[in-house]
């Protein structure tokens, strides 16, 4: 199907100049300018801890300026004083105050941020592959047997960040916190010696921040090399949610359409996997319009997921509208996450037991096509481990947890018991309802040591617990 350029010359649609704002010229919006000063200097501190940049289009379509303190869109897109635990908020705030000079202000940042667990889940230490001739490859990642996560070095930042995000440490200037990978060649020669791999995700920061001709000439590359072991080929990305215009009127949005085009005419499945937070991110006319494109133009199928995050979509009809628009705008809902265990997870993060209860009450009242989510799930070191409710065990109460992923495949979909715990926000917050371990841990922690052993790394243990 061939995609003509003339296709995408909407007449109220267009393009508008892309205007990034960070925390140097934020207080350039003209909105921003109306809130109190306070407020400012409270985004500003928060800002030189977490990355920070929106845009434009955020900006003028997405967030209620009349009600910035309960508006969701702006709590996901700005520095919230929250997101600092008072004793680091408290420091910057004095630095700032005290006009040190950028170099300092970086060196304060930096030792706050290493106490923020800036990698969870080990994936410095464990999920780094390596070819046979033992070359590391650390712009991917390859944790289940089945998926490789891949880190274009052009792909790692986004159209405007997520106040949440866990991958917070590829933004904020750390050269030794982030992944990032050019090396095609390699990435080919990889996915050759690893048959067992069918699926790869393209990931970062953003891929879609990419101009199409860089992004083709990793998938062309994938093309090329017609691997039989390649099944799926996913592409994370956040721009239909921050900036739709690249897939309807951006200079090469038809480019990177016939590119998807090209990639589902190959016998290869195209999934894009669209994070979105709150119903607000899917009602405007150009993200629809945005979403058709992709349906319609190029065989490509759009799954979509987030984490669960208090102050912005902690409630279960939130999910359930969310779902049902996604539905009727023919996405596929995906995953429900829990906030991981870095960063701001003590502000973001929902205690498991609610976060099931939600999941639950959204998925009672929406219809069997949107049932294809599954949650809440939590991306631990052992793998992905869903919350399935609460039950009563004689007279004591316990959660119930199973394994969606599992660094040991027959780990998955074995339901295990944990002590019921209405505070807990983590698996280590969690401890099994009988014996010392869960049924995992032992084999974990010696899967991890083989993993260390082989990479060189000088980790003794699996970090007390299931990290």
């Amino acid at each position: 199907m061939e995609i003509q350029r003339t296709d995408y010359q909407w007449g109220e649609f267009h393009s508008p100049f892309y205007r990034s704002y960070t925390l140097a010229n934020f207080r350039d919006i003209p909105q921003i300018k109306r809130l109190p000063k306070q407020l400012q200097f409270e985004m500003e501190v928060v800002g030189n801890i977490f990355p920070f940049k929106t845009n434009n289009y955020v900006v003028e379509n997405l967030i209620d300026w009349k009600n910035v303190a309960k508006d969701p869109m702006f709590i996901l897109t700005f520095p919230q004083k929250g997101m600092l635990k008072p004793k680091h908020f408290n420091k910057m705030a004095e630095a700032i105050k005290n006009n040190l000079d950028k170099k300092e202000l970086q060196n304060i940042a930096n030792k706050i941020r290493l106490e923020l667990n800036p990698h969870p889940a080990g994936q410095l230490e464990h999920n780094v592959p390596k070819l046979n001739d033992g070359t590391k490859l650390y712009g991917m990642q390859h944790k289940y047997n089945e998926t490789v996560l891949f880190f274009p070095s052009q792909g790692q930042t986004c159209h405007a960040y997520c106040s949440f995000c866990f991958r917070w440490p590829q933004f904020v200037g750390m050269e030794d916190l982030k992944f990032a990978s050019h090396e095609t060649a390699q990435l080919v020669q990889y996915l050759k010696e690893h048959p067992e791999v069918t699926d790869i995700l393209f990931t970062g920061g953003d891929p879609l921040i990419m101009r199409t001709r860089l992004l083709a000439n990793y998938l062309n590359a994938l093309l090329e090399a017609k691997l039989p072991n390649l099944k799926t080929i996913r592409i994370g990305t956040k721009a239909l949610s921050y900036w739709p215009y690249r897939f309807v009127t951006d200079e090469d949005s038809y480019e990177l359409l016939e590119l998807f085009e090209k990639v589902s005419a190959s016998d290869i499945h195209l999934a894009i996997m669209a994070h979105f937070n709150h119903p607000a991110e899917l009602s405007t006319d150009i993200v629809k319009q945005a979403i058709i494109r992709i349906r319609k133009k190029t065989g490509a199928q759009i799954r979509t997921q987030s984490p669960i995050l208090r102050h912005i979509n902690d409630d279960a009809k939130i999910w359930a509208e969310m779902w049902q628009k996604q539905v009727s705008l023919g996405l596929i809902p995906y995953y429900m996450f829990v906030v991981r265990d870095t960063g701001a997870q003590h502000y973001f993060g929902v205690p498991l037991v609610r976060a099931q209860e939600i999941f639950r009450d959204a998925y009672q009242i929406v219809s069997g096509l949107a049932r294809t989510v599954r949650g809440p799930s939590m991306s631990a070191t052992p793998g992905k481990i869903q919350i399935l409710g609460v039950a009563k065990i004689g007279k004591v109460k316990a959660i119930v947890l199973r394994f969606l992923q599992g660094r040991n495949p027959t780990w998955v979909q074995k339901p295990f018991l944990a002590k019921y715990d209405d505070g807990a926000i983590w698996i280590d917050g969690l401890k099994p309802l009988e014996g010392k371990d869960f049924f995992f841990e032992k084999e974990l922690e010696k899967i991890l040591r083989k993993e260390n052993t082989a990479s060189g790394n000088d980790v003794s243990s699996a970090g007390g617990g299931p990290p």
